[in-house]
């Protein structure tokens, strides 16, 4: 996945984190690139608790991970033009068989 700013794309450190950062930008989960990291922040979505920028999405919702208040993503469309129809349904039954096979 590229930076959501410039497009550059991510490589792997060579040693220690990856300076690279994620963050929600209408709620769909981006990679920051370090040059854009201090310039593009201000345009990431923010917890409506504590304010953060350190926002995770996944399925259908965003976890802040600063305070982990944890909201539903909003219904509008956004979300379902990122995700397949039925994902989740497929998800959760995959889950289960596999689940179901495990001792």
């Amino acid at each position: 996945m590229p930076c959501f700013s410039c497009g550059a794309r991510q490589t792997d450190p060579i040693r220690g984190a990856s300076p690279w950062t994620r963050g929600v930008r209408d709620e769909t989960q981006v990679l920051i690139c370090p040059d854009c990291r201090r310039t593009h922040e201000t345009d990431l979505d923010r917890c409506s608790s504590c304010g953060s920028v350190a926002l995770i999405c996944r399925l259908g919702e965003v976890e802040c991970r600063s305070c982990g208040s944890v909201r539903l993503a909003r219904g509008d469309g956004r979300l379902a033009a990122s995700c397949a129809p039925g994902l989740a349904d497929e998800v959760e039954a995959a889950l289960a068989r596999v689940l179901r096979r495990v001792p």
